[in-house]
Parts: C-alpha cells; sequence; structure tokens
C-alpha cells in the first residue's frame, strides 16, 4: 500500500496532465459542433473496421460447420440429380420403345427382358436375355429394342433366353424398302456389326440411297413395318438377276440392353400349317 502511495505521489503531475486532458477534449467534442462530427465519423470507422475485423475471424473459425452444410448439400443435390437423370431415362426409353412397337398391333404379345450377354466379334454372335420360360417366353419369338429388330429367340430355359441377332450367319428376316412391296431376305456377312445385307431384291424393285428398310411381315415372327436400317449403298448381286442392297442397322448392337419379346398369337397354329405345307 506504502509503495502505491509512493508512486502515485511520485508521477501525481503525470496523472493529473491526464485528467486534465480527458477533460478537455470532453469539453472540445461536447461543445464544438465540427469537432462532434468529425469524432463521431472517426469513431464510425474505427467501429466499422474492428465489427469487420471480428467478423471475419468469426466466419473463419465457422467455416468447418458452413463446409460441412455445403457437403450436405452437394451430395443432396447429386441424388437429386440421379433420380431425374434416372426418371429421364426411363421417360426416354419408353417414349423410343413405343415408337418402335407402333407397329406392334394388338394381338402381339409383349415380354420385357434384359441383356445380359452380348458378343460381335464372332460369325455367330449370341445375346442372352434374363427371362425365359417361366415368365413365357419361347424359341422363335421376334425380340426388338427401341431402335429397331435385334433378333429372333433361339433356345429358352426356365430363366434364360438365347437370341440369334442379325449379326449371326443363320439370321435371315425378310424385309422390304418402305414404299415398296418387294422384299429380300436381311443377311450379316461377318464383317461390320453396323451393316448387314438385304438380298434378292429383284431387279424391277424402285429405291434410293436413304430409303428405310422395315420387315416384311410375311412371316409368323415380326409385324410388318419394324424398322430393320436405311439403304447406305447397293450393287448387283453374283448372278447378276437381283440387287445387293448394303444396309446401315438401326440398331446399335453395341449398346443393345433392354428390349421387347414380341409374340404373335395364333403363331403355333401358322407354324404347324405352313411345316405340313411344306
Amino acid at each position: 500500500m506504502r509503495n502505491l502511495i509512493n508512486f502515485l505521489v511520485k508521477y501525481n503531475y503525470w496523472f493529473l496532465f491526464l485528467l486534465l486532458e480527458a477533460a478537455s477534449f470532453v469539453l472540445l467534442f461536447r461543445f464544438n459542433h465540427y469537432q462532434q462530427s468529425v469524432f463521431f465519423t472517426s469513431a464510425n470507422v474505427a467501429t466499422g473496421k474492428l465489427y469487420e475485423i471480428s467478423g471475419g475471424i468469426t466466419s473463419y473459425f465457422h467455416l468447418k460447420a458452413e463446409n460441412e452444410d455445403l457437403l450436405d448439400r452437394n451430395v443432396w443435390l447429386e441424388q437429386r440429380i440421379a433420380a431425374l437423370e434416372a426418371t429421364l431415362k426411363k421417360h426416354v426409353n419408353d417414349t423410343a420403345q413405343l415408337f418402335c412397337m407402333e407397329h406392334v398391333s394388338a394381338d402381339y404379345q409383349v415380354f420385357k427382358a434384359n441383356v445380359i450377354k452380348n458378343s460381335l466379334n464372332k460369325a455367330d454372335n449370341y445375346i442372352t436375355l434374363d427371362k425365359g420360360e417361366e415368365d413365357g417366353i419361347r424359341p422363335d419369338m421376334g425380340v426388338i429394342d427401341a431402335n429397331g429388330v435385334v433378333g429372333i429367340v433361339y433356345k429358352t430355359s426356365p430363366h434364360y433366353s438365347l437370341v440369334i441377332p442379325l449379326l449371326n450367319s443363320k439370321s435371315s428376316i425378310s424385309c422390304k424398302i418402305v414404299g415398296s412391296e418387294y422384299f429380300g431376305f436381311l443377311k450379316w456377312e461377318g464383317e461390320d456389326s453396323r451393316y448387314a445385307y438385304l438380298k434378292d431384291l429383284p431387279r424391277h424393285a424402285e429405291f434410293n440411297l436413304g430409303d428405310t428398310v422395315v420387315t416384311s411381315g410375311y412371316s409368323a415372327v415380326f409385324p410388318t413395318g419394324v424398322i430393320v436400317g436405311v439403304v447406305d449403298d447397293m450393287r448387283d448381286s453374283h448372278d447378276g438377276l437381283s440387287y445387293l442392297l448394303k444396309i446401315k442397322l438401326a440398331t446399335d448392337f453395341g449398346k443393345v440392353s433392354n428390349v421387347r419379346v414380341i409374340s404373335k398369337e395364333g403363331r403355333e397354329e401358322q407354324k404347324n400349317l405352313e411345316r405340313v405345307k411344306e
């Protein structure tokens, strides 16, 4: 206590000076409008800077929580986008399937199936579907996708089906050019998976490059009008009695995944009748 008193006595003139200075500043800024406005402006600027610095420091320490919130929102948005893409894809596929199915009349049964195995680089390619006899699928049923003809069911088991696609030397589909009743048979030559050849088309048949080739309907497998491809090139057949047309296939066999298996009502009756005739 004595030391404090000695300190105050020793530096009393300094304390008196500071007290007088404070009193003079109070009187100056209180009774003079100009100095008062300058003081408050400066004080506001200083206070604003202080708050700005304080706010920046506070925001920095809250960045972790904000980042976690942003991450949660990004995850939610990604889930929404994935759901929307799946819905859009489903609707687009359904629309495309309907466009291809418009030529399949009401007397055809339709079965949905998915491709679980496929090949492109063999002379005799096959496609395996995830549906079989228990799902109503039988041999000699037609197979199409959103773009056009895929092939014909060859063998079935209770839960799976084996399909002979257009890319198989055993495949032979009766086809015609849109606008013409002349028909030929589509065969694959074992080369490019994008092309096959329409054979035995009469030389007096009229057509142009780019014309659409569809199923003829002259069988119990496919109805008439299901798209097969477009005419890409032409030349004479080996015997010179008919045309050999190069057809760009509508179905992309490298991407085929969702298919429809179709079966005409009364198909067995027609097959039995034609078998007796033969």
